[in-house]
């Protein structure tokens, strides 16, 4: 890593371009701190990956942190919506913030997609397009070319070319740059350890910034993508844009110095530390989910022959935690009536909050389980 060069500027007339270094090469990982730092989040990344597999039903709080990911992913961008929004229907959300709610739901489709098509599709070009498409479907950025490599200059900060932070490759050079990253991804003859070589893939791909608009979230869904394609985690249970969000500023000066001065070591550990402190976050936050579900359990064991319907409505909540009685109806096989009881049991009990305070189309979430997933 000392002797690396991301690559230089090149004059385009009016404006310089960068133009990076290809990725698909030998890489010289020495650094002592960098490797205690490498030890220390294979170790987490072990830790939550063996705790994901021993969680009962782990794909219904999986969900939640998909939800989560993207509100976070979505508000490095600018949206402002949160958590608890992101879990209502699009009814429910004021016509002003409907956009950034959008760009969440986009998120989260990109995300689902994306992590069913690994089952059948590799890693590729291919399938970060697909991505791409789905998060710019019916939003603020559905007419830059959803799923196709740019074809003019962008540019990142400023108005303009002539007053920009930063301005990437020229559009020509992208379909090579994202091959060499196809390449490195799939090249099993380097030994670079994944969780730096999924460092220098996500520092790379947004300095070719490949894309018209949303290189942002597709760079960040990019890092779970690769590490569940890897094998690295069975599920998909860590999302960095969290800590990424928390520290932007940060952040942003890492990558840009990366390219200015050439440290990517410095890149590299702090998204070491992110991988750190976001694993150690994440099974705590499967703890407490777990702590929560028990004591779930035993509130509804007082419900008497309510406690089966409760049961089959609060494993529905894990996923999507919002409801109406029409959905609790529908969930549970049961008339609009009874399942107007079974809420207002649940209410009494704690395990439901109704947040809209309106006398029809009421609507219920689990609040205690929201709140573990907003901390």
């Amino acid at each position: 890593m000392r002797s690396f060069s991301s690559g230089r500027f090149i004059s385009q007339g009016t404006y310089k371009s960068f133009s990076p270094t290809h990725i698909d090469r030998e890489w010289d990982i020495s650094d002592m701190e960098t490797i205690s730092l490498l030890s220390k989040a294979d170790r987490m990344l072990g830790r939550l990956d063996m705790f994901s597999e021993h969680v009962p039903n782990v794909n219904l709080f999986i969900a939640m942190h998909i939800v989560k990911e993207a509100t976070q992913s979505t508000r490095i961008e600018g949206t402002l919506t949160k958590i608890g929004e992101a879990i209502l229907p699009e009814k429910e959300i004021p016509l002003d913030k409907r956009d950034d709610w959008n760009e969440v739901q986009n998120y989260i489709r990109a995300m689902n997609s994306a992590i069913q098509k690994l089952d059948t599709l590799p890693l590729s070009s291919r399938l970060i397009r697909e991505v791409h498409s789905i998060l710019m479907q019916g939003v603020r950025g559905e007419f830059k070319q959803p799923g196709e490599f740019r074809t003019a200059q962008n540019w990142i900060g400023g108005n303009s070319l002539s007053d920009a932070v930063f301005i990437p490759p020229i559009a020509p050079d992208v379909p090579e740059l994202m091959s060499d990253i196809e390449k490195f991804i799939h090249n099993s003859r380097i030994m670079v350890p994944d969780l730096i070589k999924i460092a220098i893939i996500h520092y790379q791909f947004e300095t070719i910034h490949p894309f018209n608009d949303g290189n942002g979230r597709v760079g960040r869904l990019l890092i779970t993508l690769y590490l569940v394609s890897k094998g690295l985690l069975k599920k998909p249970v860590l999302y960095l844009s969290d800590y990424l969000e928390r520290n932007r500023n940060a952040y942003y000066t890492k990558i840009m110095k990366v390219r200015s001065e050439n440290d990517i070591k410095g890149w590299i550990d702090f998204f070491l530390h992110g991988v750190i402190e976001t694993a150690a976050k994440s099974v705590e936050t499967f703890e407490k989910t777990l702590e929560l579900q028990k004591d779930y359990e035993n509130r509804i064991k007082g419900m008497g022959s309510r406690s089966a319907n409760a049961m089959t409505l609060l494993s529905h909540l894990y996923k999507i935690p919002s409801v109406n009685a029409k959905d609790v109806s529908r969930i549970c096989g049961i008339t609009i009536a009874s399942a107007y009881s079974l809420i207002s049991e649940m209410e009494s009990r704690g395990i439901l909050s109704e947040v809209t305070g309106s006398r029809r189309g009421r609507l219920y979430i689990l609040e205690e389980y929201l709140h573990i997933y907003s901390e």
